[in-house]
This record gives structure tokens, sequence and C-alpha cells, in this order.
């Protein structure tokens, strides 16, 4: 029996720990926060991520296929994601005109009422839970932090 290739673990620096703790420490408690803000607004950040792709797309429609994959789901996932938002009248799920195989979901004018609603309250809690605490020159940190992880994301899916 072949055995497996020893793999040798490359731990991490202090440095590495410290920022890796305080990241993972962070992001659910960021979360849940702007989730609480996003709340009385009848939406979850999942949601408003859906109305915002929508809002975003050639005539406030997207394929759904294309709609599962910018938001990182399955299609079941997205079934599920869509049919709360379906229920409340801010989307519609629509055949293509061109092609019976493919389902659109569509933004309704109650729907882009709903996110233009939303979406100072989520700017606000962006704002005050995130660029509030930071300088310019951690923001711009930031933004190459979160790029060169995408990159380096980006390049391992290739």
């Amino acid at each position: 029996m072949a055995t497996a290739p020893e793999v040798r673990t490359r731990w991490l620096s202090n440095a590495e720990q410290t920022a890796w703790r305080a990241y993972i420490e962070t992001v659910g408690d960021l979360t849940a926060a702007l989730e609480a803000d996003l709340a009385p607004t009848g939406l979850n950040l999942g949601d408003y991520q859906v109305l915002v792709h929508l809002s975003e797309a050639p005539d406030r429609r997207l394929r759904m296929c294309d709609l599962a994959e910018v938001l990182q789901l399955s299609p079941s996932g997205l079934t599920r994601r869509l049919d709360g938002l379906v229920r409340g009248g801010l989307v519609e799920r629509q055949g293509s005109p061109t092609d019976r195989r493919v389902m659109l979901a569509v933004l309704t004018d109650h729907g882009l009422d709903t996110l233009e609603a939303a979406a100072p309250v989520h700017v606000e809690s962006v704002r005050r839970h995130i660029f509030d605490r930071l300088d310019p020159g951690q923001v711009d940190a930031m933004a190459s932090i979160f790029r060169a992880i995408q990159h380096g994301l980006d390049a391992v899916d290739v």
C-alpha cells in the first residue's frame, strides 16, 4: 500500500497568528452587527446582496445560474434564498423569452424600492462599524489586502 507523501506544516508566525486571530474573532461579530442594523428594513445581508446584484444588472434581471455564481451559492441554495424574496414580492422568477431552459431572477419595482430604502441604513452601518474606525492608510491597506487574497483565490480556481 502506498503511503501519502509527508506534508510539512508551515506554522503561522506570531504576527500571522495575531492577524489571523484578529480576523477570525472579529468577522462573526461584524457580520452580526451588520445583520442587526439591517434587520429593521426586513432584509438580511444575503437578501440585500441579491437585490444589489439584480439592481446593477441590465433590465434588473440575471440568469439564475449567473446569480448563483456571483453569490457563490448552489442552485438549490439560490432557490432557498429567492423563495422569501419572491414571497415578499421583491423578486420574480421568469422564464427567458429567448431560451425556455433558462430561468431569470428579476428585481421588481417593490424590490428596488425596498433596496433604495435599505441602502442608506446599510451604508451607515458599514461606515460606523468599519470605515469610521480606520484612517485613510488603513482603508487603502484593507483594499490592497483583500484584492491580494482574492487574486490568490482566483488563481487557485483556475
